[in-house]
């Protein structure tokens, strides 16, 4: 819709007379799909079965074939092309996903959840989709706003509910700030001004009045909608170092994106922000437009545990107010199981994501290295949350073994080890037979390649093979 004021919005006309698609029962009883939308499908494949089982002819992307397996790498040449890949857009569509909805039913899939798709900043590849520059705009690269309410439309159709991955603590890069090496040290760094599509401060940094086209270069320079360009709207604080000091991993901007100031005060009293009340619209707007059934919510250990709560509070009762009963919030909160059944008391989220034991026990359990007590321990009643009954947190936890963030040799994915490589259908039975919200990523295949230094581009060969990627591992 490229809107530029939250004040536009009209939630209630928006919804009149609307009938919402219905929240599951049980979250548990689903099976999640979590993708990176650029590094799935470019909708240019060929060979693949639509919807209804019928095989699309059109497209230059041949079909994956087993003699294709571990073949993307021969030569240095393909190597660097590979690495090259993971840093910079793909061209991977909602249409290429909307077009898979077959594929991902007939897998078993019930629910996807798809990586940010909001505009990002111009002047930087930020495929993965964390560096949002408008909340209001889907990604051009990735299709527009009507593209994704097609996408839920008929990805409903197929019984497939869609969770968003989204952001509350942090924008892309926006501006840049006056000091070098601005570092956290508590207190407020200059700023030099709005970042425009080049990367460089020339905007001032100051709500933009878009009806003067003199004082406005174009949309695609500072941060949209209007009202984050209010400079209180960030907390400006600098680049944190220690990423386990306290305030320090709250205030400062994770890596260059910049860091948005919620509020302050306790958990009962927290005075919520404009920052946050036009995150709350933001996220609302979108459940309401494209009809959503959840939200994968980005980095929660940087946030104040009263505005997410105040965030939870706030799009389950508007999601409730629509019909939606059970909308998924799922936090990705580090840090430990403690800290993670902790914020869920707290906050009211309704599960977590990257609870550290997970994903590392369960694949040593798998592979022979642990006792299976160490894994299901992790849902088993715990005195941490102050339950003395026995109590098992089968639907507080999205269980995964692999996902985006594993990379290099400290946190590599299950099939780098070739040796046991064949052990992930294994893994996978675990992982959607057990206890848990199960979620396959789907760069989960038995494929062993070397690891990327970029996060991303992991994916580029070891996840479905019709899609984009694999092409571009071919050239």
């Amino acid at each position: 819709m490229s809107e530029t004021r939250l004040a536009s919005l009209n939630l209630s006309q928006l919804t009149s007379g609307v009938a919402y698609y219905k929240s599951p029962t049980a979250w548990e009883d689903q099976v999640l799909y979590f993708l990176m939308l650029d590094r799935f499908s470019d909708n240019k494949e060929k060979g693949y079965k639509d919807a209804d089982g019928k095989a699309i002819s059109g497209g230059t992307t041949p079909l994956f074939k087993a003699s294709d397996n571990k073949n993307a790498i021969q030569t240095t040449a393909d190597e660097d092309k590979w690495r090259e890949a993971g840093s910079k857009y793909v061209g991977g569509t909602i249409k290429g996903l909307k077009s898979k909805l077959g594929y991902l039913k007939r897998l078993g899939v019930s629910a996807i959840w798809i990586s940010p798709i909001f505009k990002q900043v111009e002047f930087q590849e930020t495929y993965h989709g964390y560096g949002i520059q408008d909340f209001l705009q889907v990604n051009p690269k990735f299709g527009s706003d009507q593209e994704l309410k097609e996408l839920v439309e008929a990805a409903h159709q197929q019984g497939i509910l869609v969770i968003l991955d989204i952001i509350l603590n942090h924008s892309g890069n926006v501006f840049s700030y006056g000091e070098s090496n601005p570092y956290w040290e508590g207190r407020v760094r200059g700023v030099s001004g709005f970042n425009d599509k080049t990367g460089k401060p020339t905007i001032p940094f100051l709500r933009t009045d878009p009806a003067k086209p003199a004082a406005w270069p174009d949309k695609d320079g500072a941060v949209w909608p209007l009202e984050f360009q209010d400079p209180n709207y960030f907390t400006q604080k600098g680049y944190i170092k220690n990423y386990d000091y306290d305030p320090e991993f709250r205030e400062g901007d994770f890596c260059d994106l910049k860091d948005l100031h919620h509020g302050y005060g306790t958990v009962d009293g927290y005075q919520a922000s404009p920052a946050l009340l036009s995150l709350i619209e933001v996220y609302k707007y979108w459940i309401a437009y494209a009809d959503l059934d959840g939200f994968r919510i980005d980095t929660v250990k940087h946030m104040d545990d009263g505005a997410t709560r105040i965030f939870g509070s706030a799009i389950h009762e508007f999601a409730q107010s629509i019909g939606k009963d059970n909308f998924l919030l799922v936090g990705e909160i580090t840090g430990g199981r403690e800290r993670a059944f902790d914020t869920l008391e707290t906050t009211g989220l309704d599960a977590a994501l990257g609870i550290d034991d997970i994903p590392a026990k369960l694949e040593f359990l798998v592979k022979g290295g642990s006792n299976p007590d160490d894994y299901f321990s992790l849902f088993r009643n715990s005195l941490l949350v102050g339950k003395d009954s026995h109590t098992w947190f089968r639907n507080k936890v999205v269980t995964m073994f692999n996902d985006h963030d594993q990379v290099g040799r400290a946190k590599a994915r299950f099939c780098a080890d070739a040796d046991k490589a064949k052990l992930v259908l294994n893994a996978l039975a675990l992982n959607i037979f057990t206890l848990g919200i199960p979620c396959l990523y789907y760069g989960t295949l038995r494929y062993a390649a070397p690891t990327p230094p970029c996060a991303a581009a992991a994916n580029t060969c070891a996840r479905f093979p019709a899609t984009a990627c694999i092409s571009a591992c071919r050239r």
